[in-house]
């Protein structure tokens, strides 16, 4: 049954001429041929030249050697690192810096007292967003401490802080810069682009070469992977100002300042206070990687239970994480929502502000005097609740009954055995056997065909660039990998999200669980996948799965929820089936939102392939880790450098790009 009235084209008032077209579908129409037979023949006159000179592998005559810069690099600061001036009276002294901060800050956390702590905070959350989440906070910060993580929680919560405070500060600068300036927004871009999808593990070396081991080196690397957000965002909301309210302020006489200060920045508050909610959800997901350069908290605990295997333990370390991100998440989601709304008695507010806070201020040390009488300035020991035994307990009953033995479907470890013989090994053999050149041609027609010649060109250079650094082989493998959890995550993330559009009940029961598993450590999935999967490959793409599905479920379901309701009303006019109308309107119109999942899916499995690494995914994951332990700077940043191109790539042949110019050959 067709429902031509229920056409998402037709719904919108747009012509099928108008209607952009899909990754699919661009291969029926002309250009999409002409793309294809233009690539054809550029192929026949090329490719047999190309393998009579160089051959089916990488031509080592197109690679280019960067390790011994890279390794003269590594030595220079070791051997310069106490002597010159650079370390000595800048880095020193931003050095010493972070380390008073995050002292001074923790040293007050520790003041206050459990109790000074807990009431602050929740009392916090009460004032700007409502008793709900001043509940959370309550229950969430006495969990910590019945789960014995107190100190490890203060710990953490000290770098937070810091953290958060130096990222939104470097963010909204070049957020600002950005906003301001178009060149300066064109020469950042790509640089925030590395800045995010650049493992983490690939910069901590650098960092660590030139910090050492300890906090400051994992403040500068959280800052590194924290600011973007809320660069992006500040640029956004900037460049997105209502331009008739800048109009109206020239027109009054204001200068560049007074539109910036009266106008721009007030109209970009909601973008503001988003950016800062990012910032500090990405700061929190790297407390457990900032561990491994010295960084003391719930992440070392984390990351200590993942060197022994011990479940448990990372749980109860990772449960803290998890809270304190739920209750900043909402704590900030709801600030912005107040400062958004419509604010007509703006005196009167105040006023009313200026005496809850001092009474949130008062009621906090009181608290935490009453506390210090008590002489328990920490969590007592006596209230704490060991679960480590029970969960490891529970553990070793799934291994044991679910790891092999079991009737009709196998266990565990034979899943984990088909998927890398039947999925991970063809495709890994398939990609590394495919002539270099087939492969940068493979990539110019996903990319072109769903893009102009610029996304094409992108996607090959990218590409190559993965050959010239010389580890050709190992990128197809961790390609390989990443492809197979991509396309799993996909398939159940959309399948997931299209139930819970379809159904408020699930998407209620679905959101805390999606909350959780967004805000866990990505370190924390792999010790229950290694111990129901074995060490290889297909652990990593499983927690890679279970890492980036949630974001491909809220993104799909978001999608799906914000359909015009007027296209599905006249769908079921018509007398559409409830398949029909998805297949037929909500999917079509929601096509920005699913490719938005594809990306955001590529972005966080990568992320937890290349952790994989640790847990024997091999490949680049490996060689940026292994770089990492051993200091050899070369081999970790070079890896690093190659899945950043990765990401690209993958970015560039799953994201149309629509053509400026109408009429005119892409």
């Amino acid at each position: 049954m067709s429902i031509p009235a229920a056409n998402p084209v037709s719904a919108r008032g747009l012509t099928p001429a108008d209607s952009p077209k899909g990754p699919a579908r661009a291969l029926l129409d002309r250009r999409g041929l002409a793309k294809l037979l233009l690539l054809a023949v550029v192929a026949a006159v090329v490719v047999p030249l190309l393998h009579a000179q160089y051959g089916a592998a990488w031509p080592h005559a197109l690679t280019v050697d960067v390790s011994g810069p890279l390794d003269k690099t590594s030595n220079w600061i070791i051997d310069n690192r106490d002597s010159h001036w650079l370390f000595v009276y800048f880095l020193g002294h931003l050095s010493n810096a972070v380390v008073l901060s995050v002292r001074a800050v923790y040293l007050l956390l520790l003041a206050l007292g459990w109790t000074g702590v807990t009431a602050g905070v929740t009392l916090l959350a009460w004032r700007v967003a409502g008793w709900r989440i001043a509940l959370t906070a309550l229950l969430s910060f006495v969990v910590s401490g019945l789960l014995g993580m107190w100190v490890p929680t203060m710990q953490t919560l000290a770098l937070m802080v810091v953290a958060v405070v130096v990222s939104v500060a470097v963010g909204a600068l070049l957020g600002l810069a950005a906003g301001l300036s178009d060149r300066l927004f064109r020469i950042l871009r790509p640089v925030l682009d590395t800045m995010q999808v650049l493992p983490a593990f690939a910069y901590l070396l650098p960092v660590v070469l030139v910090f050492g081991i300890g906090v400051p080196a994992a403040l500068l690397a959280t800052v590194i992977y924290a600011a973007p957000p809320m660069a992006r965002l500040t640029a956004l909301g900037l460049r997105g100002a209502d331009a008739g309210v800048l109009e109206a302020a020239s027109s009054l006489g204001a200068t560049g300042r007074q539109r910036l200060l009266t106008a721009r920045l007030p109209l970009a508050r909601k973008e503001l206070l988003l950016g800062v909610n990012q910032t500090i959800m990405m700061a929190l997901s790297m407390a457990v990687i900032a561990s491994v350069i010295g960084a003391a908290g719930l992440g070392d605990r984390v990351y200590q239970a993942l060197a022994s295997v011990d479940v448990g333990a990372a749980l109860a370390a990772a449960i803290p994480i998890v809270l304190l991100a739920i209750v900043m998440d909402r704590t900030t989601a709801a600030a912005g929502e107040k400062i958004g709304a419509d604010t007509s008695a703006a005196g009167a507010a105040f006023l009313r502000g200026w005496r809850a806070w001092t009474g949130v201020a008062v009621v906090t040390a009181a608290l935490a005097l009453v506390g210090r009488l008590s002489g328990s300035l920490v969590w007592p020991t006596g209230w704490a609740v060991d679960i480590a035994h029970p969960v490891n307990d529970f553990k070793e009953w799934m291994v044991n009954h679910l790891y092999s033995g079991v009737p009709v479907v196998g266990g565990t470890a034979d899943w984990a055995a088909h998927f890398t013989n039947w999925v991970l090994n063809p495709l890994r053999d398939g990609l590394t056997a495919l002539p270099w050149y087939g492969t940068l041609l493979l990539v110019a027609a996903l990319a072109w065909l769903i893009g102009t010649w610029r996304t094409a060109l992108t996607a090959v250079l990218a590409t190559a660039a993965i050959g010239v650094l010389g580890v050709w082989k190992p990128s197809m493998n961790t390609l390989s990998q990443v492809l197979a959890a991509l396309v799993v995550t996909l398939v159940l993330g959309f399948a997931i999200g299209i139930l819970a559009a379809g159904s408020k009940r699930l998407e209620a029961i679905l959101r805390p669980v999606l909350d959780v598993m967004q805000t866990m450590p990505q370190f924390v999935y792999l010790i229950p996948v290694v111990a129901l999967f074995a060490v290889g490959r297909a652990p990593a793409a499983a927690a890679a799965v279970v890492y980036a599905l949630p974001a491909v479920i809220r993104i799909t379901t978001q999608g799906l929820r914000q359909v015009d309701p007027a296209a599905m009303e006249s769908a079921r006019s018509l007398g559409a089936t409830r398949w029909q109308i998805l297949r037929q309107v909500q999917l079509p119109l929601a096509r920005p939102a699913l490719l938005l999942a594809v990306n955001q899916g590529v972005v966080l499995v990568l992320a937890v392939v290349i952790i994989g690494g640790l847990v024997g995914g091999g490949a680049l994951g490996y060689d940026v880790v292994t770089g990492l332990a051993t200091g050899d700077l070369g081999l970790g940043l070079v890896a690093g450098v190659a899945i950043v191109c990765l990401g690209l790539m993958l970015d560039r042949v799953t994201q149309p790009t629509e053509r400026r110019t109408t009429g005119k050959g892409a």
